[in-house]
């Protein structure tokens, strides 16, 4: 199994992201973070499509993954590109998903089909929107979320919330993860939806990143704008 193949799923999930409730915390005049958080993951769990951009610094459990954005589906469908990096070197492909079919493209040649099963093994990128087991799922689960500031994301009044993660919950929608994940989200202010989320992950706990962190950085946008997915 190519590693392009292996990690689409990884990227596409690695989607979107997260943050949590628990115990109550809120400064000065802000409003508390586990009401903000708790309305974040009622509007993710009934979220219908988005679009998603996932940017990793540093290690992040050994992926390959520099950059990945696209439209995404509570189904699972998808289209965008994603960026890997093989040997030292960037390499970006274009993808869609179309239920158990997967296409890929990369920089010469054209789409190539492939079965999702084989990106299943490692993830379900259903499992994202999934309110069961996806986003609203790891936000409603994190613990001492603290209102921090309110600023501004893409023009966008949000509050910015401090969150801690179990690396259990996060695993769920990107592997490997264990031990304590730290993280801030920026919720709407006016709608509640997650616009933004900065979390700092254990690296992997063998190999040359052994020991060190990495950050994922996910942003949100138009959520719930009608997307059509078909296969190329």
């Amino acid at each position: 199994m190519s590693r392009p193949r292996a990690f689409l799923a990884i990227a596409l999930l690695c989607a979107v992201s997260l943050a949590g409730c628990s115990k109550d915390k809120a400064t000065g005049d802000l409003p508390s973070g586990a009401s903000l958080v708790s309305d974040a993951a009622a509007k993710t769990k009934a979220l219908k499509s988005a679009h998603i951009k996932i940017e990793t610094e540093g290690e992040v459990s050994g992926l390959p993954v520099r950059r990945a954005e696209g439209d995404l589906l509570r189904s699972g469908d998808a289209k965008g590109t994603i960026q890997l990096a093989q040997l030292g070197v960037l390499v970006e492909y274009q993808f869609v998903v179309v239920g158990k079919d997967i296409y890929l493209k990369g920089v010469t040649g054209g789409f190539q089909k492939l079965d999702a099963s084989v990106a299943k093994q490692i993830y379900d990128p259903t499992a994202i929107l999934d309110p069961d087991k996806g986003i609203a799922k790891v936000l409603s689960t994190a613990t001492n979320p603290t209102t921090e500031a309110e600023e501004k994301v893409d023009g966008k009044d949000a509050y910015r919330v401090a969150v801690n993660l179990s690396g259990d919950a996060v695993s769920a929608l990107v592997p490997n993860i264990t031990g304590q994940v730290t993280g801030k989200v920026w919720i709407d202010k006016n709608t509640k939806d997650m616009l933004k989320a900065v979390l700092t992950v254990p690296g992997p706990s063998a190999g040359a990143g052994a020991g060190k962190s990495g950050t994922v950085t996910i942003t949100e946008t138009n959520i719930d704008t009608p997307v059509t997915v078909s296969a190329p």
